[in-house]
């Protein structure tokens, strides 16, 4: 139970260092190139392959640290992530624009690859971890995926922060050289603190084995898709733009969608204790993934009524209902991700969990696509539309979750 409890205590911290640097990242790329010229759109264009490249890692990478380890994958996405980061340092300002594109897009498709191996080695170390330590009949493994999920997203809307700082102080290229020294650090730490053959199994030997999923997994990365689409719809581009629009400076922006971050990571952690718990893990669960889901697509609903009114304060009104979207959103998120656990199968953990991020990276990629372009098509109304109908499709989906596990081993959380 000691060393189960350390694993995991190793896994989480490993991952908050690279979620620290992921989130800087996305701020330094957004504000660098916005300060540029760039259009909403082409801001979103930069940050497709990343997004794109998470749906092969996810698969790829679930297969890999079922076969080759866990330990072995999450130190092979820390490398993967120095080496986006380094390649993006060497962008030359006097290159042209379409050099300059491809170049980022290059880099941050391999960050890409880079967050989605090191995320479901990571959320794969956790599931292996709880059978370990044998006490799911005290909601272990609901904690433990919940501590760790909302703990890595407050780190990243603290590097959100970081980004934004970095940026002014110490510029693009050594803000990009740090976050390397840094990730250099966890590496060694994760590469002489973890068993190298952690989680290391029988990987499935056809695709399709690989995809004889759980019908509980495939029905839920199917909301999952629909889940994070309608974040980053508004998320990645139109908010940001539109408060930047209306006068607020790069700091204030950074700073509102690092405490929305923050905020949502403390709520997720939180979500044990706002989710009535069940003794099969499922029964209570599934209701409370549906009714979350039907809550938060009316948030989005409001804002649009209000930005298409004009009502006064708006930017404010818009700051409030997306905080209050942020609460809703973290405990959506946060059953999601025990969910996921609850349905895999404990041998193939890491295979389940990679399907269901791979799902997540669609979502992700599909939200940052349609952000830039409602965006540029509509303004925040457009946005604010689309994360409402694709909430609602969330919502529909999760009606079909089965309130009891398909497999034939037992789920107790």
């Amino acid at each position: 139970m000691q060393h189960a409890a350390r694993n995991y205590a190793i896994v989480t911290a490993a991952y908050w260092g690279f979620t620290l640097t992921d989130g800087a990242l996305r701020m330094l790329v957004l504000l660098h190139f916005y300060r540029l010229g760039y259009s909403p759109f082409n801001l979103a264009f930069l940050f497709l392959l990343y997004e794109a490249a998470g749906v092969v890692a996810n698969l790829i990478g679930g297969w890999l640290a079922t076969h080759f380890g866990i330990t072995r994958m999450l130190m092979v996405g820390l490398t993967t992530q120095i080496i986006g980061f380094t390649m993006l340092s060497f962008l030359n300002p006097e290159w042209t624009a379409a050099l300059s594109v491809a170049w980022v897009l290059v880099s941050q498709g391999i960050c890409g690859i880079a967050k989605d191996l090191t995320k479901t080695a990571s959320k794969s170390a956790i599931k292996i971890s709880s059978e370990q330590f044998r006490q799911q009949e005290t909601g272990q493994l609901f904690k433990w995926v919940a501590w760790f999920t909302g703990s890595k997203n407050a780190m990243k809307g603290i590097g959100f922060f970081l980004g934004g700082l970095m940026l002014e102080n110490l510029g693009f290229q050594w803000s990009l050289w740090s976050m390397s020294s840094v990730l250099a650090l966890v590496l060694l730490s994760v590469a002489f603190s973890l068993p190298p053959m952690l989680g290391k199994s029988r990987a499935s030997k056809s695709v399709r084995e690989l995809f004889a999923k759980n019908p509980g997994i495939n029905v839920l990365a199917a909301a999952r898709v629909a889940l994070f689409g309608a974040r980053d719809v508004w998320f990645v581009v139109g908010v940001p733009v539109f408060l930047y629009s209306v006068g607020w400076t790069f700091s204030m922006v950074g700073g509102f969608l690092a405490s929305w971050t923050v905020g949502y990571g403390l709520v997720q952690a939180l979500a044990p204790h706002l989710v009535k718990r069940s003794k099969d893990g499922l029964s209570n669960e599934v209701p409370a993934a549906r009714a979350w889901s039907a809550a938060l697509a009316l948030i989005p609903t409001a804002l649009t009524v209000a930005v298409y009114l004009n009502v006064p304060q708006l930017q404010w009104v818009v700051v409030a209902g997306l905080s209050i979207f942020g609460f809703a959103f973290a405990v959506n998120s946060s059953v999601h991700s025990y969910l996921v656990l609850a349905y895999a199968g404990s041998k193939k953990a890491a295979e389940d969990v990679g399907f269901y991020y791979a799902a997540n990276a669609l979502g992700r990629f599909l939200g940052t696509l349609l952000s830039g372009l409602l965006y540029q098509w509509g303004g925040l109304i457009y946005a604010l539309s689309g994360s409402a109908l694709m909430l609602l499709v969330c919502w529909l989906i999760t009606l079909q979750l089965p309130l009891g596990n398909s497999l034939s081993e037992k789920v107790n959380a």
